[in-house]
C-alpha cells in the first residue's frame, strides 16, 4: 500500500522534469541569436569604442559580416547542455515550492511569487558555471571557426582562476539576483493573470490567451531584472583592462556602471532581451504545459 503513493510522486516529478527540459531545449534553439546580441550590447562600454554597435540592426549586420551566420550561435553548447536541466529545475522546483507553500496560510498570488523566487535561486546555482563559459564565448568576436571550443574554454577558466567565485562560479550573486527576480515576476504574473482571465473553449483562442499572458510575463520580468543581467555580463565577461578585475560584486558593479555610464547603461541589451524572453517566455510556458498534459494522458 505504501509503495503506490511513492511511485505516483516519482512519476509526477518525472513528468515535470521532462516537460521543463523540453521547454528549455525548444526555447534556446529558437532564441539564442538574440542572447548573443544582448550580451554584446551589455559588455560594450561606450559609443566611442570602434567595436560598439550603433543599433540592433547594426549589431545583426556586423556579426553576420564579420563572423558569419554561426556567429549568432556562439556559446550555444553551454546553454544547450545547461538548458534542459536548468528548465527542468526551474519548473520542477517551482511546483515543489508551490506544494510546500500550500502548508502555509498565504494568498495564491503570494504563493506563486515566492515559489517563483525559490525556483529562480535554485536554478541560478545550477546554471552559473555554464553562464560564465557562455558569456566568455559570446564576447569573443573572432569567427566561429577561430574561437575556442566550449570544453577548451571551460578548462582554460578552471586552470587560470579555479572553480570558485573568481573562476567558474564568478558572478554568482548577480546570477542569483537575475534568476530570482525573473522567476518571481514571471511565474507570479503568469499564473495570477491566467487564473483571472476565463478559459476559452476554442483551442486556438485558448492558445492565444496563454501565449499573450506568457509574452507579457517574460517581457515584464525582463524589464525588472535586467540591471542584474548587466552586472552579471560585466562580471563574467572580459574586463576593461586585461589582468585587472574592475567588476567584482553585483551591487558594486551596478553602482559603478551607474556612476560612470548613467542609469540607461543598466538597461543595455533590453530590446534583444525582450525580443528573446518575451516570446521565449511564452514558448517555454506553453511547451511545458502542453508537454506535461500529454505526459499525463500517455504516461
Amino acid at each position: 500500500m505504501s509503495a503506490k503513493p511513492e511511485v505516483g510522486l516519482v512519476r509526477e516529478a518525472s513528468r515535470q522534469i521532462v516537460a521543463g527540459g523540453s521547454a528549455g531545449l525548444v526555447e534556446i534553439c529558437l532564441m539564442h541569436p538574440l542572447d548573443v546580441v544582448k550580451t554584446r550590447f551589455q559588455i560594450q562600454r561606450c559609443a566611442t569604442d570602434p567595436n560598439s554597435y550603433k543599433s540592433l540592426v547594426d549589431s545583426f549586420q556586423m556579426i553576420f559580416q564579420m563572423e558569419g551566420l554561426f556567429g549568432f550561435y556562439k556559446g550555444i553548447l553551454p546553454p544547450i547542455l545547461a538548458e534542459t536541466p536548468k528548465r527542468a529545475v526551474k519548473f520542477f522546483t517551482f511546483e515543489q515550492y508551490k506544494k510546500l507553500l500550500g502548508y502555509v496560510s498565504l494568498s495564491p498570488a503570494l504563493t506563486f511569487a515566492i515559489a517563483g523566487l525559490g525556483s529562480g535561486l535554485t536554478e541560478a546555482v545550477v546554471v552559473n558555471p555554464f553562464e560564465v563559459v557562455k558569456v566568455g564565448l559570446q564576447a569573443n568576436r573572432n569567427t566561429f571557426a577561430e574561437q575556442p571550443s566550449t570544453m577548451g574554454y571551460a578548462r582554460q577558466i578552471i586552470k587560470k582562476e579555479g572553480w570558485g567565485l573568481q573562476g567558474l562560479n564568478k558572478g554568482l550573486t548577480a546570477t542569483l539576483g537575475r534568476h530570482g527576480v525573473f522567476n518571481m515576476v514571471y511565474f507570479g504574473f503568469y499564473y495570477n493573470v491566467k487564473n483571472m482571465i476565463p478559459v476559452n473553449k476554442d483551442p486556438t483562442l485558448e492558445f492565444l490567451r496563454k501565449f499573450g499572458i506568457g509574452l507579457l510575463s517574460g517581457t515584464i520580468a525582463s524589464v525588472i531584472n535586467i540591471p542584474f543581467d548587466v552586472a552579471k555580463s560585466r562580471i563574467q565577461g572580459p574586463q576593461p583592462v586585461p589582468g585587472e578585475i574592475k567588476y567584482r560584486t553585483c551591487f558594486k558593479t551596478m553602482a559603478t556602471v551607474y556612476q560612470e555610464e548613467g542609469i540607461l547603461a543598466l538597461y543595455k541589451g533590453l530590446l534583444p532581451k525582450i525580443m528573446r524572453l518575451g516570446p521565449g517566455g511564452a514558448v517555454m510556458l506553453l511547451v511545458y504545459e502542453y508537454t506535461y498534459s500529454w505526459l499525463q494522458e500517455s504516461w
